[in-house]
């Protein structure tokens, strides 16, 4: 397959990497200040929320660095091997822990919803929730029929 196939896909991992990058450089440290303001007797909120928030970037991160490992493997060539099999999981895994950070971190913005009367916090984080949940799901998808696949495939060129 041509190097340039794939070219679109790898930068359009890139531009998803960096508006949260930018979230998490500017908007992250305004929420956490914006959470210790509605609740100063908690002391540790501020930290909390920040902890909850970075700590989803990490394997976001990690799950678009997979997908341009994935990616590249198209390139190569390789694209049904064990490689790409193992990439999905990870994608597959990086989904589920992103969706269990939110579900724990949760009451955390419960509370600041419930403080500032704005119940869209509760919304986003929920869509977060379902969204992950989702790629999780098609990743598990893509990944069993990958497997099905290089059965297929190892099948065939030992019957040749």
């Amino acid at each position: 397959m041509k190097r340039g196939s794939t070219l679109f896909l790898k930068i359009a991992v890139i531009f998803i990497g960096m508006p949260v990058l930018a979230l998490c450089i500017f908007l992250v440290p305004k929420i956490a200040d914006f959470g210790a303001e509605l609740y100063p007797e908690i002391a540790s909120m501020k930290y909390l929320v920040s902890i909850d928030l970075y700590a989803t970037a990490i394997p976001f991160y990690f799950a678009l660095y997979q997908a341009f490992k994935l990616l590249s493997y198209i390139d190569k060539n390789i694209a049904f091997s064990e490689l790409s099999v193992r990439a999905l999981k990870k994608i597959k895994l990086c989904a589920i822990a992103i969706s269990i950070m939110y579900v724990v971190g949760m009451p955390l913005f419960y509370l600041i919803a419930e403080r500032d009367d704005a119940p869209g916090i509760i919304l986003i984080g929920m869509v977060i929730i379902f969204a992950s949940m989702v790629i999780a799901v098609f990743a598990a998808v893509l990944q069993r029929l990958l497997k099905e696949a290089i059965n297929i495939k190892s099948e065939n060129d030992l019957t040749v």
